[in-house]
């Protein structure tokens, strides 16, 4: 179970009891992932998170931050995506406290100094050559760019070369005054740590936090219609990334659309895995996901094949896609990706890292926050008929979108794959 108890400035306190750890995990959410940034801010989000460890008042460089972490053996890192931001700290439970003094001093009271500021941009720049070298996720970012187009979503989180050349500590303070305010931001604790404490820590640790979110974005309103991406590159494979696009974190159908995934393509005894990798032999690894936004989503198969049979590959995961929208799932798939799910939460909500996570973001971001009971009864109550309807609706010829990064050159052979 968990409680939510906000403090006096509004900053909402999420805490959730997890029996049989040692653990706790203290995590900070705010509303500040890269779809709040406007064309000149691109990577801004992303460069901030970076900035936030290089000291505050008390913990005044980076040596400092990680030595307090690391001097009790603790867990820190940071994250940025496209509709939020977050920050933890996961240590044994007699150092909840110096969890909490190190993230409050990052949030309230980081500096941002310019000439870690000059340091950082070359770390970031490097950051995103690796991404750039490795096509796995190079395809899932111009498969994000074909769904999403030229919209704040669409963007890579990393951003623009020349934005992250330019920001300086004046930016810095004005993107974390605009979106990391009490109103658009969340303490969660999970492990073992009971409400009161967790409320105590954060009056005393994170109730400075002042201010009001001045900082909205922009909404998405339609899809992208360019059908492939291809880049060129001499690589040993060709990574491909196919799909279609879907629905969103609020829609009625986000629990199906999550169901469809497995069934297509998210385990390994998944259509995808056992059609297309074990039947045939054409790949190393395949797998279905979604991305779910709050006014956006898609549904999409990855794989890495040889270039002699990229078009082949193609061919099958259409083919997957196609036969379900006409025919539907089959009970007894459907019962079987239902367990998979409960199986999975439930091995993932034993670590209070997870659990900061799957309560923090909900309460961020969603009109409700749910249990892990009543999450799971979201599944449970998903019908047979629901998923039909919904494979039927997306995976269509029309709205199939290919992203591909190989040695491939012919980019007409491609669309007329689609066709």
């Amino acid at each position: 179970m968990f409680k939510v108890s906000p403090l006096s400035s509004g900053l909402p306190v999420l805490s959730a009891h997890l029996d049989g750890t040692a653990a706790v995990t203290v995590m900070v959410f705010a509303g500040a992932g890269s779809r709040y940034e406007t064309e000149k801010e691109r990577g801004i989000s992303h460069f901030l998170e970076h900035m936030f460890f290089k000291g505050g008042k008390k913990y005044t460089n980076t040596k400092e931050v990680s030595m307090a972490i690391d001097g009790v053996g603790g867990d820190f890192n940071a994250f940025t995506g496209k509709e939020y931001a977050g920050y933890y700290v996961k240590v044994a439970k007699q150092h909840v406290e110096l969890a909490c003094d190190v993230l409050s001093d990052m949030l309230l009271h980081a500096s941002f100094p310019q000439e870690e500021i000059e340091k950082e941009r070359g770390v970031i720049l490097e950051e995103e050559r690796m991404y750039q070298d490795t096509p796995i996720y190079r395809a899932g970012w111009d498969f994000e760019e074909l769904i999403l187009g030229d919209h704040p979503l669409g963007w890579d989180t990393i951003g623009k070369e020349e934005v992250i050349l330019s920001l300086n500590q004046a930016d810095f303070q004005s993107h974390k005054d605009k979106l990391y305010t009490p109103d658009n931001t969340v303490i969660t604790f999970a492990g073992n740590i009971d409400d009161d404490q967790a409320v105590r820590l954060s009056s005393d640790y994170f109730g400075e936090l002042a201010g009001n979110k001045s900082r909205g974005y922009e909404p998405f309103s339609s899809y992208g219609s360019k059908k492939v991406l291809l880049r060129s590159k001499k690589t040993e494979q060709s990574h491909l990334v196919l799909g279609v696009p879907s629905v969103s974190s609020q829609s009625e159908d986000h629990y199906a659309h999550k169901l469809l995934s497995i069934i297509l393509g998210g385990n390994m005894s998944s259509r995808m895995f056992l059609n297309i990798r074990e039947a045939k032999g054409l790949c190393y690894y395949i797998s279905t996901e979604t991305d779910s936004y709050m006014d956006a989503g898609s549904l999409s198969t990855r794989a890495g094949v040889d270039q002699s049979r990229l078009h082949e590959a193609i061919l099958l995961i259409k083919e997957q896609y196609l036969i379900c929208a006409d025919k539907g799932v089959d009970e007894d798939e459907l019962k079987r990706a239902k367990d998979y799910i409960k199986g999975k939460l439930t091995l993932s909500m034993e670590d209070s890292e997870e659990q900061t996570h799957f309560y923090g973001k909900q309460h961020l971001l969603y009109p409700e926050t749910l249990g892990i009971e009543e999450y799971l009864s979201k599944f449970d109550a998903v019908e047979k008929e629901q998923v039909d309807a919904l494979a039927s609706r997306i995976l269509t010829p029309d709205q199939l979108r290919l992203a591909i990064i190989g040695p491939e050159k012919d980019e007409d052979a491609l669309h007329k794959l689609l066709a």
